[in-house]
């Protein structure tokens, strides 16, 4: 995998949490916002293939009972 370098301006109080976060798991901020793109990243992925997927049963409908033949039935009052 290639890699690529990314510089973020962080609050100091919140680098000094990340790193006592990231040393009580033994990792690195690094490692913690690369795992938590990721996450994000998947996410999203998993959420267009589902919304995708909803649209395509939308698009190809469903016969939910009844009469087919909208044109000929009449309703008995």
């Amino acid at each position: 995998m290639i890699t690529q370098n990314l510089t973020l301006k962080l609050p100091a109080d919140t680098i000094r949490k990340a790193k006592i976060v990231a040393a009580e798991r033994g990792t690195s901020i690094s490692a913690l916002v690369t795992e938590k793109i990721e996450e994000i990243v998947g996410e999203d992925a998993a959420y267009r293939t589902a919304r995708r997927r909803a649209f395509e049963w939308l698009a190809h409908g469903w016969h939910l009972g009844g009469s087919s033949d909208r044109a000929g039935a009449q309703r008995d009052d």
